[in-house]
C-alpha cells in the first residue's frame, strides 16, 4: 500500500525525512482492525515525528498522521480517535500510563490503510464529509477539551488565542463562540487575523501585541514564542491551557508571576471518547464546521507538510489517500 512515512529523525531537517511510498499492509492485532482511508489531517504533531520527537529511533521508519476518516471493513463511515491505551485501562483515555497516539508507537493515518483497535472507531455522521471527519480526532478533540473540560472559564469571560493561523487555533475560535466567551485571537498574519474574526473571533492582535486588559483564561499551543505574552495576558486566578509548542519548549519561567498572582498553568493531549463524541453533538446542533485550508492527494503530502513546517498554514490541511 502507498502511505506518507518517516525514514528517520531528522531535528534540523524534518522535511528531508519525508517519503511518500509503499509500504507492507499493517497487520491486525487482536481487538483491531483495518480502515481504508479517505482522509487524514496533518498536525503539528507530524512535523514532531520528523524531527525525532516522542518516538523511538528504532521505530522508523514511522507512517504519519494520527487521526483519520474512512471506511470499516463492513462500510461503515468511521472516524478514527487517536489515543491509543492498554486495553486493561479502565480510567480516563488521555491519563493511561502507557497513552501514546498513532505514529508514536503503530504506524499512523496518512496511508491507504490503518490498523486500528475496534474501540478506537467512533460513526462519521452522514452531514460531515471524510476530510472534515479527519480533522476532529486531534485538533478539534484537543480544542474542545481545552476549553470546556480545562479551563473553567464560564460564559461571558474573555479567552485569549495564540496563532490563529493553524487548525487548532480556529477549531478554538468556533467553539469559544459556541461557548458564549468573549474572543480575542492573535496571529502573525493579516490572512488569518481575518480569517479569525470571520469565524467568530470579536477582537484580533497581532502575536505579542498589547491587549486592551487581562483575560480569563489563555489558549495556547505556540509555546516559546507566546509564553510570556500569554502569562502576562492572565489576570490574577487567571489560567493558562497549553496543547503544544511549536516554537520550541524552553520559555522563560516567570515563575514569580504564576504563584504571586495565583495563575493555572494546565496541559491538555487531545480529549477522551466522550469528549469526542459531545464535539460532534455541538457541531451537529450548531452547524459548524472545521475550515479546510486546502486538500492534497497523496504525492503531494510533502508539500503539505512543507506548509506546516513554514507556518504558512490558514486552516487544517488534509491528504486524500483514496485519490
Amino acid at each position: 500500500m502507498r502511505a506518507v512515512y518517516a525514514t528517520g529523525p531528522r531535528p534540523d531537517d524534518p522535511l528531508s525525512a519525508v517519503a511518500v511510498g509503499e509500504r507492507p499492509t499493517p497487520r491486525e492485532l487482536p481487538g483491531w482492525t483495518t480502515v481504508r482511508v479517505h482522509a487524514a489531517s496533518l498536525n503539528g504533531h507530524d512535523v514532531a515525528t520528523l524531527r525525532g520527537i516522542g518516538i523511538a529511533s528504532a521505530r522508523f521508519p514511522m507512517i504519519l498522521g494520527c487521526d483519520g476518516a474512512g471506511l470499516d471493513p463492513d462500510g461503515n463511515r468511521v472516524l478514527i480517535y487517536p489515543v491509543l491505551e492498554s486495553p486493561d485501562w479502565i480510567g480516563e483515555d488521555t491519563l493511561s500510563p502507557t497513552r501514546t497516539l498513532f505514529s508514536e508507537r503503530h504506524d499512523g493515518t496518512m496511508a491507504e490503510l490503518v490498523a486500528v483497535p475496534k474501540r478506537n472507531l467512533v460513526r462519521l455522521p452522514d452531514w460531515l464529509t471524510f476530510a472534515e471527519g479527519a480533522c476532529l480526532g486531534a485538533s478539534w478533540l484537543t480544542a474542545y477539551r481545552m476549553l470546556f473540560t480545562r479551563s473553567s472559564l464560564r460564559p461571558g469571560d474573555t479567552v485569549l488565542i495564540q496563532g490563529c493561523g493553524g487548525g487548532l487555533a480556529q477549531a478554538l475560535v468556533s467553539l469559544a463562540r459556541l461557548g458564549g466567551f468573549r474572543v480575542w485571537a492573535t496571529g502573525r498574519r493579516d490572512e488569518s487575523r481575518q480569517t479569525a474574526l470571520e469565524l467568530g473571533a470579536h477582537e484580533v492582535f497581532p502575536t505579542g501585541a498589547p491587549l486592551p486588559r487581562r483575560v480569563d483564561a489563555v489558549m495556547d499551543s505556540v509555546g516559546q514564542v507566546t509564553w510570556q505574552h500569554s502569562i502576562e495576558a492572565l489576570r490574577p486566578g487567571g489560567t493558562l491551557v497549553l496543547a503544544g509548542a511549536t516554537t520550541g519548549a524552553h520559555p522563560p519561567a516567570l515563575l514569580s508571576r504564576i504563584f504571586f498572582l495565583q495563575l493555572s498553568v494546565v496541559g491538555v493531549m487531545a480529549g477522551t471518547r466522550q469528549e469526542l463524541q459531545r464535539l460532534i453533538s455541538l457541531l451537529e446542533v450548531s452547524m459548524v464546521r472545521p475550515r479546510i485550508d486546502r486538500e492534497y492527494p497523496l504525492a503531494d503530502a510533502p508539500v503539505a507538510l512543507a506548509k506546516v513546517v513554514a507556518g504558512a498554514v490558514n486552516g487544517k490541511l488534509v491528504v486524500l489517500p483514496a485519490k
